[in-house]
Formats: structure tokens, sequence, C-alpha cells
């Protein structure tokens, strides 16, 4: 396992990997995974220190298939080691329709996610009374856990065209499905999340001091994509929407003086002495060749988290 390595922040880090995501496990040891520039499959690394995942060897532990669901457009895999399981939730469309992305489940029952078998377990289901969720475009999957109870938290889009990426909440009953339906957290309200498309998406939860903290990314996938921020209270009732407080202004977003662009779809772990760190994706370039969809220039950066004194809120900073 690479040890070497020293971390930096807000710099390449890993380079052309999207939707960067960053698990650490109960053993201490690190897992990363991201969208690929081809979106053809699910790629893990491992590595006993943070800092080591940049230059520890890939492994493809999934591929897309041929034809139908999940053959175009694998994006934004999260892995999670769930009721004694190793679990991929990730979004995929169909190479016959590329934009019907749905949520979907991978299982593995082996103690090594990068050597273990994964067994596909078909589309994230919904609770048994809720009609709407997974119906349409829905990517970006994420789970939390508050008081012993789990929750997932996805976008979805939401009427024909254009359509409006909102983010949704729900308990689960199981890793493979949902219990309760589905509520709305929050929707494009203002400006910043409405650039070339009207986004919420890539949602992330990091605690602390009693509070829950929630970041989504806002906007099209360029230099105008950013990131907000939901804030709720740990004891509340979190499938209540009055419960969460949303930020009127993004909490992160390009910086044309530090070369860093379009930050967005993060997560949230921890190095070796425990303190918060947020994993993201930007690009450096601020004009981009093509669609920036398909441009594979969006590397994972890292950033150390600190919190407020007096408010206790994270503070998101490139200094």
């Amino acid at each position: 396992m690479n040890r070497s390595k020293e971390l930096t922040y807000n710099q390449p880090w890993i380079l052309q990997r999207a939707d960067p995501y960053v698990y650490r496990h109960t053993d201490g040891m690190y897992y990363f995974t991201a969208s690929i520039p081809a979106y053809d499959g699910i790629v893990l690394r491992r590595s006993e220190t943070l800092a080591g995942l940049a230059d520890a060897p890939e492994v493809m532990v999934w591929k897309k298939h041929e034809r139908g669901i999940m053959s175009e457009h694998i994006w934004a895999p999260e892995l999670y080691f769930l009721d004694g399981k190793w679990y991929l939730y990730f979004a995929g469309g169909d190479i016959d329709d590329v934009w019907e992305i749905r949520p979907y489940v991978l299982e593995c029952a082996d103690a090594d996610p990068l050597t273990g078998t994964w067994v596909e377990k078909g589309k994230m289901q919904r609770a048994d009374e809720d009609i709407f969720s997974f119906e349409a475009f829905s990517l970006d999957a994420t789970i939390f856990e508050n008081k012993g109870i789990r929750y997932y938290v996805w976008a979805e889009k939401v009427s024909v065209y254009p359509q409006i990426s909102n983010l949704y909440i729900a308990q689960m009953e199981s890793p493979c499905k949902l219990k309760t339906v589905q509520v709305m957290l929050t929707t494009p309200d203002y400006d910043w999340e409405r650039v070339g498309f009207w986004v919420n998406e890539g949602p992330a939860v990091i605690h602390h001091n009693g509070k829950i903290y929630l970041t989504y990314s806002a906007s099209e996938t360029g230099p105008d994509y950013c990131m907000g921020m939901l804030t709720a209270d740990e004891d509340a009732d979190l499938l209540d929407p009055l419960s969460w407080k949303k930020e009127r202004y993004p909490v992160l977003k390009t910086d044309a003086s530090r070369g860093i662009y379009g930050p967005g779809h993060n997560c949230f772990t921890v190095d070796e002495q425990g303190n918060p760190i947020m994993v993201y994706h930007a690009r450096t370039e601020e004009k981009i060749t093509g669609n920036p969809l398909y441009n594979p220039n969006r590397h994972a950066m890292l950033m150390r988290i600190r919190f407020d004194e007096n408010t206790g809120r994270p503070i998101f900073s490139y200094d």
C-alpha cells in the first residue's frame, strides 16, 4: 500500500475522476470510486492512507451491459458496507435511451470488494406505497445514518421538458429498498442553481455538534457548477422539509484566481488523524472543449474542513 505521498489540497489529486467518493472502512482502509471518463463501468482503489489513494492500483469491478438497462452513462458510484455486505450505488442509462437514467445497486458478500463477486440487485426499490420515485431521470444516491435510522437521498427530475432536478429523501427498509415515500428537500430556487439547467444533485452529508449538514451541487457541469447546503438539527424529523434550512447563496463556487472552476459533487471523509476532509471534483480550465458532460477534465480534489467557532457550520475555503 502506498504511504509515501503527502496530501495536497485544492489542486488535482486524482486526475479525470468526476463525482469522487471516498469510504473509510472500520479497519481504517480507504476506498475510492468515481465516474470514469468512458462512463462504462465502476472502478475501485484502496489504500492504507488517504494520500495513497492517488497512486493505488485501480480495479474495474463491474462493466456496463451491452444492451438494455445499465448499458450507458454509468455515473457517480458510492461504496458502503451495510449489514455485513458491500454495496455499490450508481446510476445508469440504456443505450437505446441514454437519458433513461435510473439508480441501481450491486452487492458483494465477500470480504474484499476489489476481488469479490459483485451481484446485480437491480433498480433501487421504492416503498410499496410510493408511485413516483425512480420513474424519471434519477441519480446521485447517497446514504447516511442518524439516531439509528438509515436515510437515502437522491436527485430526480420532474416535469416533461425542460426537466428540473430536485433532491429527495426517504428512510431505508433494507440496502435495496426504501421504507417511506419520498419527500422533496430542495428544488432549484435561486439563480445560481439555474445556470444552463435547473439542477440540485450530488448530495453529501456531514454531522457536527448535533447538526446535519447536507451539501449538494447546482447548475450545469461547467464553470457555473457550485455547491449549496441544507442544515437540520439531528433531533428533528428529517422527513419534514421544514426541518431543513437552505442557504441563500452557494457555499463553494468557482475561484478563477486559484484556477478552480465548477467545484461540486463532493463527499466527506476524515484523514488518519480524524480531521474532516471534503473530496470534490473541479476543473482547472475555464474554457471547456466540447460538451462539459463529456469533457474528461474534472479532477478529484481534497479540501480541509473547519467549523465556525460560533455557529458550528462547516467552512468551505480554498485557503
